[in-house]
């Protein structure tokens, strides 16, 4: 079939159809997934799926030092330089191989009191052991993802991403119905290892042209310019993920464990569709964002990205919020008291993705500074709000704090975005 020309014309409209592909088919399965986790673990077992998941999310960061935002700058920049790729991949080699062996040993011999803080109970101790020994896998997911990304490599990087998702979902049903929670969240630990095993068998030929493995020293000569990366990293993706971790906790503890799964259920269909726009930030906007060095450039780039972008987002969420009792029926049966929950999470993340595109031109000119500054406000924000609002408004409070988090980001990050340009053009 002939792609229409207007799409053609236009990368990251190319990129959103073939991703839009990939979403669709993850999309089914993950409702046939979700509905057999609701129906058979329950709302306290999608809360546990959830502490597990933001764990992982943690680990992707930590165990590379969180390189992958550098690594897709710098492989963007330096694709057709080899020594200086030889100089990031080394540099590379170092951080994750500490990042690893540091996050290993801490989650091993700690697993015991991580299973109590994230799950309630030390019954879940060898799953947290399990991850422990799977940590290798996840930091060399996240740095070969990030070569991809730099290359901008959209077909190969949905390919990798379906086929991966597909062979995890089949090992979660599988285990699932093998040892129920505990079965699903082992299948959960181990989805990394089939990432890079799917990665290793489509994509190495491809990282061969840009890795030369053998030639790697044990050096950090980009060390300074990759620990900015690790900054802004850990603020957002460490930070992000451990305030979830702690706000389910205060929902279980505060409320019901059954509480805290109806908002991880809501958060997990929210980060289904917003995962269709990570990948156009690190395939498309972070790399474009670097190559833009005036404020009349990044204003045409930045009104394209939103008029094509902003619409499709608008209408899906639009048709979300409609059929919203369909959706939970169809993917969390008996979860009803997601409803109320959907007008907040829809506008929040609506904003969100309008403040999301301005915040990656931090990432892509290395504004360490006002990176960290905003995820930092935007992380406060959310959970001060939501400790606040959900005394009163119960689990629909810390969607409400979502809402008001990002109105009052996407103001802060405008200013500092178009300072930055101003203070260039005075310079």
């Amino acid at each position: 079939m002939k792609v229409p020309e207007f799409i053609s014309k236009n990368l990251l409209l190319k990129m959103t159809s073939v991703n839009g592909v990939v979403i669709s088919i993850r999309l089914i399965i993950s409702v046939f997934v979700q509905r057999l986790l609701a129906e058979i673990v329950g709302e306290a077992g999608i809360y546990k799926i959830g502490q597990l998941r933001s764990l992982s999310q943690i680990l992707s960061s930590i165990t590379s030092l969180g390189v992958f935002n550098g690594v897709v700058k710098y492989v963007a920049e330096y694709k057709d330089e080899k020594p200086q790729l030889q100089k990031l991949f080394s540099t590379t080699l170092v951080f994750t191989i500490f990042g690893t062996v540091v996050t290993g040993a801490l989650l091993f011999f700690g697993a015991d009191f991580l299973s109590t803080y994230l799950f309630g109970s030390s019954d879940f101790t060898f799953v947290v052991k399990l991850v422990a020994v799977v940590v290798p896998f996840i930091s060399i997911q996240r740095v070969f993802n990030g070569v991809i990304n730099g290359l901008s490599n959209y077909k190969k990087f949905a390919t990798v991403e379906l086929i991966s998702y597909i062979l995890s979902a089949c090992l979660l049903v599988y285990l699932l119905y093998q040892n129920n929670i505990t079965g699903a969240l082992m299948a959960i630990a181990l989805t990394p290892v089939i990432q890079v095993v799917v990665m290793l068998f489509l994509i190495f030929k491809i990282l061969k042209e840009y890795v030369q493995f053998k030639k790697l020293t044990f050096s950090t000569p980009l060390g300074k310019s990759l620990l900015a990366f690790t900054l802004m990293s850990f603020v957002s993706t460490v930070l992000l993920n451990y305030i979830e971790i702690d706000i389910r906790n205060m929902l279980a503890n505060s409320l019901s464990e059954d509480d805290a799964g109806i908002w991880t259920g809501m958060t997990f269909i929210s980060k289904n569709y917003m995962v269709f726009s990570g990948a156009m930030f690190t395939l498309y906007v972070i790399p474009k964002f670097a190559s833009i060095n005036s404020k009349s450039g990044f204003l045409k780039e930045l009104l394209s990205i939103y008029k094509t972008l902003l619409p499709l987002f608008g209408i899906g969420m639009i048709l979300i919020f409609i059929f919203r009792d369909f959706v939970i029926e169809l993917i969390y049966p008996g979860f009803t008291e997601m409803a109320p929950l959907f007008k907040w999470q829809l506008l929040g993340d609506f904003v969100r993705l309008g403040a999301l595109v301005l915040i990656h031109q931090f990432l892509a000119k290395k504004l360490v500074r006002n990176f960290i500054f905003t995820e930092i406000v935007s992380l406060a924000l959310f959970y001060g709000f939501a400790n606040y609002l959900v005394i009163d408004y119960g689990v629909e409070g810390v969607v409400m704090a979502h809402f008001i988090r990002y109105i009052l980001l996407f103001f802060i990050v405008l200013f500092l975005v178009f300072r930055y340009y101003n203070n260039l053009k005075k310079s």
